[in-house]
Order: C-alpha cells, then sequence, then structure tokens
C-alpha cells in the first residue's frame, strides 16, 4: 500500500482511493480496520475509483458492543456525500446489534458472521470448523498483531495463567492466509506453540472477499462510465 493513497490516523487506516482513477468516490465502503490491507488492496488493484474504504479500528473487536454506534457514526458523518454506503464487517460478536442498526438505514453488509468465513468462504469455512469445534484462527492481521491483540490484549503477558483459562477447551490453532508469506507462516507456528495448539495453515487469499465486492457493490452500480467494471 503506498501512502500516497492512503490517509493515516492514530496509526490505522482512515481512508483509502484506488490509483490514480480521476472518478469521484460515490460508494462508501466502512470497513473493519483488520480487513484494511486486503480491501485496499482488492479496489486498487481493480481500479475501483468510486469506492472510498474507509476503516474503523481494529480494537473495537475487544469491544464488539462498541462496533454499531461506531457503524452509526460513520454513516452519519457521511450522509449525503456518497450515492451507496456499504459496511465490511461481520456480525463480528455484536449479537444481531449491528444488523439492527444497519436495517435502520437500509445499509447492507458483506454476508457472513465474521473476517473468517469471508476469508475463507462460507462453505469451505463450515467444513474447517466441523473437523474441530475447539478451534482458534488467525489471518495475517492476527498473525501480524498476536502480541498486541492476544498477549497484552487479554494480559497473557503479565499472568501467563490465563492461558488456560482463555484457551484450555481449544485444541487447534488455524491459520487462514491471505498471502503466501513464509515468514508470517512460521510466526503463526510459534503463536500455536506458545497457546500449546496443534498448527494447521489454509491458504485463503483474497478471492472470497473479491467476488462478494463485486456482487454486492460493483454489479449493482448503473451509472454509465461503470460498465467496464461490471465484467468478469
Amino acid at each position: 500500500m503506498h501512502s500516497k493513497y492512503i490517509r493515516w490516523e492514530n496509526d490505522r487506516i482512515r481512508d483509502a482511493d484506488s490509483l490514480d482513477d480521476p472518478m469521484k468516490p460515490t460508494v462508501l465502503l466502512i470497513a473493519c480496520g483488520a480487513l484494511a490491507r486486503e480491501l485496499v488492496q482488492i479496489v486498487r488493484l481493480n481500479q475501483w475509483g468510486q469506492i472510498r474504504v474507509r476503516c474503523l479500528s481494529p480494537a473495537l473487536h475487544q469491544a464488539p458492543q462498541k462496533i454499531p454506534a461506531a457503524v452509526r457514526a460513520e454513516w452519519e458523518k457521511s450522509i449525503g456525500q456518497y450515492e451507496r454506503i456499504f459496511v465490511a464487517y461481520g456480525d463480528c460478536g455484536t449479537g444481531g446489534k449491528l444488523d439492527e442498526v444497519l436495517e435502520e438505514f437500509g445499509i447492507e453488509r458483506l454476508p457472513g458472521s465474521h473476517c473468517y468465513e469471508f476469508y475463507a468462504g462460507a462453505d469451505n469455512f463450515r467444513e474447517i470448523a466441523e473437523t474441530e469445534a475447539g478451534t482458534f484462527y488467525l489471518t495475517d492481521f492476527l498473525v501480524r498483531h498476536f502480541e498486541r491483540l492476544i498477549q497484552k490484549g487479554l494480559g497473557l503477558n503479565n499472568r501467563p495463567e490465563l492461558k488456560d483459562l482463555y484457551f484450555g477447551n481449544y485444541r487447534r490453532l488455524v491459520y487462514l492466509a491471505q498471502t503466501d508469506d513464509l515468514e508470517l507462516q512460521q510466526t503463526a507456528s510459534g503463536h500455536a506453540a506458545y497457546l500449546g495448539l496443534e498448527y494447521q495453515y489454509h491458504f485463503t487469499g483474497s478471492r472470497h472477499v473479491e467476488a462478494r465486492l463485486k456482487e454486492h457493490i460493483v454489479r449493482r452500480q448503473v451509472r454509465p462510465g461503470l460498465q467496464e467494471l461490471t465484467n468478469d
């Protein structure tokens, strides 16, 4: 990701447009910061200049009850600025509260419960999950930020005895990888060893997320000049 195309706030992506596309963004994509890298890459590589990506802090996942209000706040700030707003979140532990907010404003989101399902695809994720209910999942983002979000976020660095409390019912760690990166694979394997879990690697890429964006955003754009973006 090149900083020329991205505005950063507090060490996180705030807004990102595609490459040098002069097209004024007409679609706002409010997204989880944990998806930022992949979403920005998808938008840029496809040159979807009509889409602006705005990412909320991934730290919201540590307090999922705050996600609906955060999404609502972004929507309210963007009223009248875009023809359409779309949300790249799952339910993400909000217990249906996020969907209540989106239904109130007539906003759609990516189908699925969480980013693991987004990346793996619904059928593939179901197959993986059914083989072992006690599975802890990592994505590229979580592998990179494991120390901050898991070790420090759960207090394991100061109280290692909490590890059994949080992870005692897990049997394996599955790394759902968006990139074929040997260093990240080795890091993920180390995280599994730290938690005392069996390690498995599944490459997912970002193709399922890209397909859903095409289905729910790009192919529903009917304005003249966007026809070339709706073709496979």
